[in-house]
């Protein structure tokens, strides 16, 4: 049986000063946070801020929404050493990358388009949320955290930090998959199981 392993990943972007995006404004990806899984078991994490390249300072809005500073930013990692270093993954082994919506893969395969990069992915790439708002019939995509809270369970470590938010991805999708395989082994039971017929009978004698 072929091995294969899960990515899940969580990116963190900048973002413009007001809602409308200036001319030529893309939103370029500053912090990662992945974790590596084999046979249910974590085989590796991942965590660093990354140097944006055509926007590579920070706004006012972004620093307070994500709680970081430009001089951690300034000292992360190139973006082409994240793709490098996001390929060797991919080729290690098959790899189905799991995220929180369909925004990090946009943005990391516009980020690789703009830097002239090839797109590190080359399997699956599902999207959680989507199989969340599937499974429990949600007519809207939830938040990651509010998802693992109707679990009655809380995120790990702090929102909107990459590492913790693709942790809770993890913890997410395993609650999921332990619910879809319930669904699928649980046999409905028939009325008859649901109530004593004999008993209603005797109702109806009388």
């Amino acid at each position: 049986m072929e091995e294969k392993q899960y990515l899940f990943i969580d990116f963190e972007f900048t973002m413009p000063e007001g809602k409308a995006n200036p001319i030529g404004f893309y939103p370029e990806i500053i912090e990662v946070g992945f974790a590596a899984v084999k046979d249910g078991h974590i085989t590796g994490e991942f965590s660093s801020f990354v140097t944006p390249t055509r926007f590579n300072k920070l706004t006012d809005r972004c620093k307070k929404f994500l709680h970081i500073n430009q001089s951690q930013t300034d000292l992360g990692m190139p973006f082409a050493e994240l793709v490098s270093l996001l390929k060797s993954y991919d080729e290690k082994l098959p790899t189905t990358v799991v995220t929180w919506g369909n925004m990090d893969m946009k943005v990391l395969r516009n980020n690789c388009q703009k830097a002239g990069l090839d797109f590190p992915f080359t399997g699956k790439q599902l999207d959680l949320s989507l199989e969340y708002k599937r499974f429990f019939g949600d007519q809207n995509q939830t938040g990651l955290w509010k998802a693992v809270q109707a679990y009655g369970k809380e995120g790990t470590g702090k929102h909107h930090r990459a590492l913790d938010d693709a942790l809770t991805t993890y913890n997410i999708f395993k609650l999921v998959e332990k619910d879809k395989s319930y669904m699928k082994n649980h046999q409905p039971t028939t009325i008859g199981d649901r109530i004593d017929l004999s008993k209603v009978l005797d109702q109806l004698v009388l």
